[in-house]
């Protein structure tokens, strides 16, 4: 399989075969994929890459970018590809893979799709939810120019009894069509509503998948509270045929999946059925029948392109004023850690760091943590109250650009060649840093 370069060179080539089928990739695992050209794109987050589908399913090209960590999600927007990142920052790249510009969610978490006339509408996320109340003003959908600003807003949120769910309760699916009316599916609630391009509500529509709907419930079970809800929608995609295809949860736990069809101009259902555990993507051949396969299926075959090594490559003054090198990790396992004094979790998390770094020799193991605060005093003074035994790098505000991260604290463990092993996004308590002992204790063969 060749790479981008030559993606589309093949695909007109299989396009000029007499009996191959024309079809269109409507779903990939749990999210839509999106037309560029001659391919159908899709987020294929496990590798941290996209993967472009021929009409026959085939995978032609992949797209992997520093600034792509765990895509879940992809729409076309123009000449571009527009891609939601697992926790809401969005990220353009251009028909090549090349990278183009990101914003951060305006939502704690957001999900992307590029509407008509160069407007984006931003959702809540069903991907990465995070318990945070909001007003009851607040827009239940954002729309944004091309450069990720707030322009504009649909609907109001839905406020639940438990104030800290309304992330949860007005997250879910976003879809458009070409005249610029907005499709909305929430995460836990049994509807699917339409909008005109002026924001005005043309129709709210049920399945009839459960008797009542209700709110989260908080459940206190253990030393964390939890929600108690039920699955519903997953993702939205406006077919060829004009029908609006809703991907969603055949059971409320969301362990089996089902797809409806529903009437783009008055919502009614069209058709419904259940998918089996095997039927992970769905497409819609040119008579406008559905298909169903094997996810894993479509992508085997294509090779993944191993771990990448870690850059670009830094060379930074610790707080005695010596630099220090990516390079010089090399030889070891690294844990690259990038933090700063007015992050809650990074203060959290810091304690935790220093009894990993005493777990291992220091021929095998080196962590450095790089302080993205602007005004050095403040970097100072948390470096003397935690007294860190690794060495702490001047980062000076500049390595979010380098490095494209997604918030604070974000780490990155490295094999001893300097390629990737592990992404960590944020502070996930003792439990992570066990994991992550016994991964590293692992790759040195340790006990």
């Amino acid at each position: 399989m060749r790479r981008l370069g030559a993606a589309a060179l093949a695909a007109g080539l299989l396009a000029c075969r007499p009996t191959a089928p024309s079809l269109t990739l409507l779903f990939f695992d749990r999210s839509s994929a999106a037309r560029l050209g001659a391919l159908w794109w899709a987020p294929d987050p496990d590798s941290s890459r996209l993967l472009g589908f021929d009409s026959r399913l085939h995978v032609q090209a992949t797209i992997t970018n520093p600034a792509l960590a765990t895509p879940v999600s992809v729409a076309s927007f123009g000449r571009q590809l527009l891609v939601t990142e697992r926790m809401g920052p969005a990220v353009v790249l251009d028909s090549l893979g090349r990278f183009v510009r990101e914003w951060e969610s305006p939502d704690p978490a957001s999900v992307y799709t590029a509407a008509s006339g160069g407007v984006i509408v931003a959702a809540r996320s069903p991907y990465f939810i995070e318990f945070a109340p909001e007003p009851d003003t607040a827009p239940l959908l954002r729309l944004l120019d091309t450069l990720g600003h707030v322009v504009g807003r649909i609907g109001t949120v839905r406020v639940p009894r438990v104030p800290f769910f309304v992330e949860l309760a007005n997250g879910g699916a976003v879809a458009e069509d070409p005249a610029g009316a907005v499709y909305f599916a929430p995460y836990i609630r049994d509807e699917v509503s339409k909008y005109d391009r002026s924001g005005a509500l043309k129709w709210t529509a049920s399945r009839g998948r459960f008797a009542t709907d209700s709110d989260p419930v908080l459940v206190l079970r253990g030393p964390m509270p939890e929600a108690r809800y039920a699955i519903v929608n997953y993702a939205l995609a406006l077919g060829p045929d004009a029908k609006l295809y809703v991907l969603g949860a055949q059971d409320s736990s969301g362990t089996t999946r089902r797809l409806d069809a529903v009437d783009t101009a008055s919502g009614r259902l069209l058709s419904s059925r259940p998918l089996g555990p095997k039927e992970t993507a769905v497409a819609l051949s040119a008579n406008g029948g559905l298909l169903t396969f094997d996810r894993d299926s479509l992508r085997r075959g294509v090779p993944e392109s191993g771990p990448a090594v870690f850059g670009p490559p830094f060379a930074l003054p610790d707080t005695a004023g010596d630099t220090v090198r990516l390079s010089s990790l090399r030889g070891r396992m690294a844990l690259v850690n990038f933090w700063a004094s007015w992050c809650d979790p990074c203060r959290a998390e810091f304690p935790h760091m220093a009894a990993l770094y005493h777990e291992f020799a220091r021929r095998d193991f080196a962590l450095v943590a790089i302080s993205e605060d602007v005004a050095r005093e403040d970097m100072l003074r948390f470096v003397r109250e935690f007294r860190p035994p690794f060495p702490v790098l001047v980062g000076g505000g500049a390595m979010k650009g380098r490095y494209h991260y997604r918030g604070l604290p974000y780490s990155v463990l490295l094999d001893r060649e300097g390629r990737v092993m592990e992404r960590i996004f944020g502070f996930g308590g003792p439990d992570e840093f066990a994991a992550l002992r016994a991964t590293i204790a692992k790759a040195l063969r340790v006990p």
